[in-house]
């Protein structure tokens, strides 16, 4: 494939977990490689490069999207939110993510980020989510290492602590197989 040359590159500018940022993009660079290799946010993985297995989702304009099939082009001007921005702090976690990690809903953590993020702007949508919507929602990412049903128990609590309820947990619910 030949290279492209400089002028064939156009500058991107966007916001970045709140900050501005802008790179140089050839017009076939995808947003995985944007975002991972262009700015460091390397929480976006790459796994199957079809848009299949959701380890690469971010969310654009505050909607869930592949990377893997965003062009950095389509960047433009608009509010990119990665697995790096949903903590409030450097040395602080997510609701989300603590109840990841209270629930062992995470094992080698590939597929951990891409799930964040879409179960994140999930629940901003829906604030008190049936087991059934998570179940759809973690349906679009693949996961080997858990079975689901620890992510889906992390969901439930995070949406009840979220809600400022107790935990479904400490009520003695337990989550559907998934």
């Amino acid at each position: 494939m030949p290279r492209l040359n400089a002028a064939s590159r156009h500058r991107v500018g966007f916001t970045l977990n709140g900050k501005p940022v802008s790179l140089e993009a050839e017009p076939r660079l995808l947003a995985t490689d944007a975002l991972r290799h262009g700015l460091g946010a390397t929480g976006t993985h790459v796994g199957c490069e079809h848009g299949v297995c959701g380890a690469c989702t971010i969310q654009i304009d505050g909607q869930p999207a592949r990377a893997c099939l965003t062009l950095a082009v389509q960047l433009e001007g608009r509010d990119v939110a990665t697995v790096e921005g949903l903590a409030p702090g450097q040395d602080r976690l997510s609701v989300m993510q603590a109840a990841f990690r209270r629930h062992h809903a995470l094992q080698c953590g590939f597929c951990t980020a891409g799930i964040l993020v879409s179960l994140d702007a999930y629940l901003r949508e829906e604030p008190a989510p049936s087991e059934q919507a998570l179940r759809e929602v973690v349906g679009g990412h693949l996961c080997r290492c858990t079975g689901y049903t620890p992510i889906i128990r992390a969901a439930l609590e995070a949406a009840a602590i979220l809600r400022g309820e107790p935990a479904p947990h400490s009520q003695g619910r337990e989550p559907a197989n998934v």
